[in-house]
């Protein structure tokens, strides 16, 4: 169970993005937020990550308070996440050809022996033919560059998927490519997923339940 309980966090001391927010993930669920652009959507997805340490407010995982963010956060809670950003040029190290940015976490949590089945499997998943994986992020397009950043994603077998706009820069097909991978793993794993975005047809489609932003209300499921 991931749980947000009353998250306020942003940048400036004084001026948060994100204010009093509750939000619950269940074992196994699918939950959509959805909310217009900049409105703290992708902070909050930041501080369910561990990746952002809120103003105050608790988050807790499986009953237990974390205490710690980022580097600091205990391995099995950190690496219990993987995390898709919306814009993959930024999310990625352009002096690293995508084999080795895929196995960027393994390799960080000394899982080396691993590398070369983890990263011939997950190419394969997300749709990456063996001659992309000798080229660097500019060598490839944007979609080819995120499939990259969902395989690392989920290279540590993540309990959760935290996917904060992943399909907003890629045409539909490639968007659509990605989502199927996506609950691939999930169908195999159980992993929980939250999906951040502003499209409401496709988080009511891709998820059990949706939360609006500005209401923190639940959005019915498409039929």
């Amino acid at each position: 169970m991931l749980e947000l309980r009353a998250i306020t966090a942003g940048y400036e001391r004084h001026a948060p993005v994100v204010r009093d927010f509750s939000l619950t993930v269940g074992p196994g669920e699918a939950v959509g937020l959805l909310g217009p652009s900049g409105c703290g959507k992708s902070t909050l997805a930041r501080v369910a990550a561990l990746l952002h340490r809120p103003d105050s407010g608790t988050l807790l995982l499986d009953g237990e308070p974390v205490r710690h963010w980022r580097h600091r956060a205990a391995r099995a809670q950190r690496t219990a996440f993987g995390v898709v950003f919306q814009q993959p040029r930024l999310a990625a190290d352009p002096r690293l050809r995508l084999a080795h940015l895929i196995a960027e976490p393994l390799y960080a949590t000394g899982r080396r022996s691993e590398v070369p089945n983890r990263v011939t499997e997950l190419a394969s998943a997300v749709g990456l033919t063996p001659d992309l994986l000798t080229r660097r992020p500019h060598e490839v397009s944007d979609g080819q560059l995120q499939r990259a950043c969902l395989a690392r994603a989920l290279v540590l077998r993540p309990r959760w998927l935290i996917c904060d706009e992943m399909t907003a820069m890629l045409d539909a097909s490639t968007g659509a490519a990605l989502v199927a991978v996506v609950e691939a793993y999930r169908s195999t794993t159980g992993a929980a997923l939250l999906a951040v975005g502003h499209d409401r047809t496709l988080l009511n489609r891709w998820c059990g339940r949706t939360v609006h932003w500005e209401t923190s209300s639940e959005v019915p499921e498409a039929s």
